[in-house]
């Protein structure tokens, strides 16, 4: 239920999946093609395992990861997981929040939300510029999370201030740069907390070096609910997202990058070959199931 949250995108990138091609699951032939087709400079990534999951449940399995962004409210026992060494990131929204959050009777009494996303009825937008709104996650949301056991942290939905300003630039005036001072407070506050930061490229060139991690999300492949399906990411929104990921780093250079793509989990020639397309562009890579739910493990 709460991976809706990770899914929502910019009403500019929801244009660029609608007219994508709505293929069923892709032939090899044209799989090998696009993980081989990388914009030029791309040179070999890290092996470094890497993993999201949204699931509650107790996931043993996370030990054998070295970075895993996980639901915050997860049940298992993060203090006593045998990889101590191992970076856990628990999920944040900034942009909206889903109405199954034990805070959201609280922060709905601040005042700060707005209408629900059409796309996620069950979650409602946050006013990113209000000072009620950042208070919380510095003095109470972001301390909750780390007294969990988590290392760092993983903002999501930073994209829906520019959704938000771009549909009413009056009445949205400045959320893009009250995005901007939320990840600036919180990087104030624990300043040597890992944060990893989902797409939100507007407002990436306002926080560089305030953050450690970008995400790309369906950089590759991506799952459309519409149809059912896994699909190929034209190569015009693929060459678009990688490009501003690299802008991102060229801001800073110390930025680490990973990338979030969906592929059916018995296809495994096929998940294979999105690994090898992302780690030649200088990605640490996952590919998941659309709800990341479950553990799909790289063969």
């Amino acid at each position: 239920m709460f991976a809706q949250e990770v899914h929502l995108l910019s009403e500019s990138w929801q244009k660029s999946i609608s007219a994508r091609a709505r293929l069923p699951l892709l032939a090899t032939f044209a799989l090998t093609y696009a993980a081989t087709q990388r914009p030029s400079g791309a040179a070999a990534g890290t092996r470094e395992r890497f993993l999201v999951c949204y699931s509650r449940d107790d996931l043993a399995a996370i030990q054998n990861y070295d970075l895993a962004v996980l639901d915050s409210d997860i049940d298992a026992d993060l203090s006593g997981r045998q990889n101590p060494a191992a970076i856990l990131l628990g999920y944040l929204s900034l942009g909206e929040l889903h109405r199954g959050r034990g805070y959201f009777p609280d922060v709905s009494r601040d005042g700060v939300l707005f209408d629900a996303n059409p796309n996620w009825p069950d979650a409602q937008f946050v006013d990113m510029r209000a000072a009620r709104w950042r208070d919380r996650i510095v003095t109470q949301l972001v301390p909750a999370i780390l007294a969990r056991g988590f290392s760092g942290l993983f903002f999501d939905t930073l994209d829906n201030a520019e959704f938000l300003e771009t549909r009413n630039p009056v009445r949205f005036s400045g959320m893009v740069e009250g995005a901007a001072d939320l990840v600036r407070s919180v990087r104030h506050h624990f300043p040597n907390v890992p944060i990893m930061i989902n797409r939100g490229y507007a407002v990436l060139p306002r926080i560089a070096g305030k953050f450690d991690m970008l995400l790309g999300e369906s950089v590759r492949t991506t799952f459309d609910a519409k149809s059912r399906s896994y699909q190929l990411v034209s190569e015009a929104g693929y060459l678009w997202q990688v490009e501003r990921m690299r802008r991102a780093r060229e801001r800073d250079p110390h930025l680490r990058l990973f990338s979030l793509d969906y592929w059916d989990p018995e296809d495994r020639d096929g998940i294979a070959r999105i690994y090898t397309g992302q780690r030649a562009n200088s990605f640490i890579p996952y590919v998941g199931t659309f709800d990341l739910t479950s553990i799909v493990t790289e063969p």
